[in-house]
């Protein structure tokens, strides 16, 4: 069985074994395909595309637009580009490549359990054959989803891969499309899911020739902190909408995907109704979404709800879930007493904060945020289930975007981190795991790229001016310190050491999170779906203890108790129930009623 997905734009192969080019150049008079032995020139359609059907190109022959004689550009949805973002792009036939596990239709939301990783950076070969050789692994850790870091074509051999400006084309780097497509069907065949991150809020720096012939890409008047804003509202922004909307159905139809996570919602510029993302949302669950369990994931700093609920209500504009930083934040003032940045607005009750996460969504619902000088935040949550929110205690931003790339481990105490894990890995909304947290990893995360001449040193100093505001790097002196993106060893430095998963501490912390990603998919999953949704309650007691009781249909109920404060407290008003898990040495604590320190303890009561 093989897979394509029918594109509007791009190099397709007829039934007849001839190539149909197609490209949307509004700024340009003419344009030619250049494949390299020939120039064909594309006779012009209405509306500024330019087409042409040839039979002078066959699967992997290599061709450029030549626009109006003046530039040479890959194709803007190239599906792959062998020598890079600059150079010419490959005509992929995706019917060569036979899919194997045909039967797979994906899992349910309430299993996911998803595991961030970076190709480069995850396996010593750094590639999609070197991340297939973990899968089993990865199945025997307890993961249920994979997601992948961005792998969209990016300048350079190394990228967190949200550079990318040719969104159809695995990065060469990784390795050729048939190489990603292996790895999503060897998963398959393990019962792993494999989710993409997709960047639709920017193009990277360099290796983007859009200006050159369809500046209508571009927002006139708005920008992101990445540059120009994409143009989803104004004059052909139904070419670029289509582009997008392509993009998403052409990963998940060709590629067999089964979800992806839509980087950075809160910065696709988009006053249209309805919005990109509700369209979007709405033609993946119609065309994809019938006969498939397909999981759309949010970034979004605007805590949204009006997007989340598709898989549990019947509204196809609706996404799967979010990630939610907001009980990440809670959480890592809570372990390290962090209050910098955007840590500050949850410093000054971050047990209240995580608390109200675990029982309802977001934190900040409409409240007002000190970090975002008292601009309101956020819409009500409480009424969505806990499977619209992806909690962590980790991802590639909270470690990546740190100065020197530092886990928690490094941070605060084991103890703390342990209580965590047992409240995060066990609660019933879906928990993500960033790569190497599982084992301890001493290596870091830190940010590279490997950007042109012109750019590498802009990249070098805006990476450590970020760091200026806070106290540990006012000095000139202590930025230097910050490594340098721009150097292979900062690459080098951010892979996993595989050597050191069964050494000592780092064994230890494999035990606990398979023990405890056991234990969910045992007590916690069968009973998510049965949650009702707005009904949980939560509590504070002490100084950094909480209480959460999760209603169920049928009567019955999940609790939760947890202490990250250092002293034994009173619990007031505990009713007990069955015992289904504890951190605590052992369970004498229940007969004083006085919850250990560092301690969550899991209850299923009346």
């Amino acid at each position: 069985m093989n897979f394509a997905h029918q594109m509007p734009f791009g190099a397709e192969i007829c039934d007849d074994g001839k190539v149909r080019f197609r490209l949307w150049a509004p700024k340009a008079s003419q344009v030619s395909v250049d494949l390299c032995a020939k120039i064909l020139p594309m006779p012009q359609m209405d509306q500024g595309w330019f087409e042409l059907i040839t039979g002078e190109a066959r699967p992997g022959t290599r061709y450029q637009f030549k626009i109006d004689d003046l530039h040479s550009v890959p194709d803007p949805a190239s599906r792959y580009q062998p020598l890079g973002v600059h150079g010419p792009s490959e005509i992929i036939d995706p019917r060569t490549f036979e899919w194997k596990n045909i039967s797979w239709v994906g899992r349910p939301w309430e299993e996911a359990v998803v595991y961030e990783l970076h190709v480069g950076t995850f396996s010593p070969q750094g590639t999609f054959a070197g991340a297939e050789q973990k899968l089993d692994y990865l199945v025997d850790l307890g993961i249920t989803a994979a997601e992948l870091m961005p792998v969209a074509a990016f300048p350079g051999t190394r990228n967190w891969g949200y550079d990318g400006v040719l969104p159809y084309a695995p990065a060469a780097c990784y390795g050729r499309p048939q190489d990603l497509k292996h790895l999503i069907d060897a998963a398959h065949a393990k019962g792993l899911m494999v989710f993409l991150d997709v960047v639709y809020n920017h193009f990277g720096p360099e290796g983007n020739y859009l200006h050159a012939y369809s500046p209508q890409f571009f927002s006139e008047h708005q920008r992101t902190p990445w540059g120009e804003a994409l143009n989803f509202d104004g004059p052909g922004s139904r070419q670029v909408r289509d582009y997008f909307i392509h993009n998403a159905l052409y990963w998940l139809e060709e590629y067999c995907f089964d979800g992806l996570r839509i980087d950075a919602v809160h910065a696709i510029c988009d006053s249209s109704h309805p919005g990109f993302i509700t369209e979007l949302a709405e033609t993946i669950r119609t065309k994809v979404g019938q006969n498939r369990r397909v999981h759309l994931v949010l970034e979004n700093h605007n805590n949204e709800a009006h997007y989340l609920g598709g898989d549990v209500c019947d509204k196809p504009g609706r996404c799967t879930a979010q990630w939610n930083d907001d009980i990440h934040h809670a959480a890592h003032v809570l372990l390290t007493r962090e209050s910098d940045g955007y840590y500050q607005d949850y410093a000054d009750d971050p047990a209240t904060h995580l608390a109200r996460c675990l029982a309802e969504g977001y934190s900040f619902q409409g409240q007002p945020s000190s970090y975002q000088k008292g601009r309101a935040r956020g819409e009500p949550s409480r009424d969505l289930p806990p499977s619209s929110f992806v909690s962590f205690l980790q991802n590639h931003d909270q470690v990546g975007n740190r100065a020197f790339g530092e886990r928690i481990t490094s941070l605060t105490g084991a103890g703390k981190i342990k209580a965590a894990l047992a409240v995060l890995l066990l609660a019933p909304s879906p928990p993500l795991l960033f790569m190497g947290e599982e084992f301890g990893a001493s290596t870091p995360f830190l940010f590279f790229s490997e950007f042109g001449p012109d750019l590498a040193d802009k990249v070098r100093e805006g990476r450590r001016e970020e760091f200026s505001r806070f106290a540990q790097f006012r000095s000139q002196e202590a930025r230097t310190t910050i490594p340098d993106p721009n150097s292979e060893d900062t690459f080098l430095r951010s892979k996993l050491d595989w050597g050191s998963l069964e050494l000592g501490q780092h064994a230890a912390w494999l035990r606990l999170y398979r023990q405890l990603l056991a234990f969910r998919q045992r007590e916690i999953v069968p009973r998510v779906k049965n949650l009702l949704a707005g009904k949980a309650e939560f509590a504070v007691f002490g100084n950094k203890a909480l209480s959460i009781v999760w209603a169920l249909a049928g009567g019955d109920a999940l609790l939760l108790l947890a202490n990250f404060g250092d002293d034994k407290v009173d619990i007031p008003q505990f009713t007990g129930g069955r015992l289904l898990y504890t951190t605590a040495d052992d369970a004498a604590w229940l007969q004083n009623k006085k919850l250990p320190p560092l301690c969550a303890t899991w209850f299923l009561r009346p």
